[in-house]
């Protein structure tokens, strides 16, 4: 069993969790807010970042200098329809995106939403630690560990569980913070 492996895949669960929030709103404009857009063009779909380069000019405000004029239109669709409720505006070759208030409703929702995210990255986080349980055992029952030894391994892999799960629990009470905070 090897500790730096699920250290590794429990750190990956909270960056997976980290890339989650991000896409959260929160009312204040971020520029991977527009991440899970695609946009239709040269006969398939391309991240949005891949098209034009985002910016955020104002707190309500990204705008979106799209490279080919001839995608301006199909990117300020594909932000229309992305399900994230913003209305692009284009201007030429630049989309103006404002970023609408939150209403108190809307941000319940969004906490709930972060809840979910991290209750799976929790379960995420115990599954690797099942794992890497399993194989210790595996290992004793192998005659590969002593009973002391896995016994200390349990230990630690409980150890970085416990860090890994009070990680996660920070990143949702800054994240609840930043939805909430008007």
């Amino acid at each position: 069993m090897n500790l730096d492996q699920t250290k590794q895949r429990m750190e990956g669960a909270l960056e997976a969790l980290r890339k989650e929030f991000a896409g959260l709103r929160t009312g204040r404009a971020s520029t991977s807010m527009l991440d899970p857009v695609q946009v239709e063009a040269y006969g398939g779909t391309m991240p949005l970042n891949q098209v034009g380069s985002i910016s955020v000019p104002e707190p309500r405000l990204l705008t979106v200098q799209v490279w080919d004029k001839g995608l301006v239109k199909a990117t300020e669709k594909a932000i229309r329809e992305a399900g994230l409720g913003l209305n692009p505006q284009a201007d030429g070759g630049i989309i103006r995106v404002p970023v609408p208030e939150l209403s108190q409703e809307r941000r319940q929702e969004l906490v709930k939403i972060a809840g979910k995210y991290t209750e799976q990255t929790r379960v995420a986080v115990r599954n690797v630690r099942r794992d890497a349980m399993d194989e210790l055992k595996k290992q004793e029952k192998g005659k590969k560990i002593s009973e002391d030894e896995l016994k200390t391994q349990s230990d630690k892999v409980q150890k970085l569980t416990d860090e890994t799960i009070k990680k996660i629990d920070e990143a949702l009470a800054h994240k609840e913070k930043e939805i909430t905070t008007v």
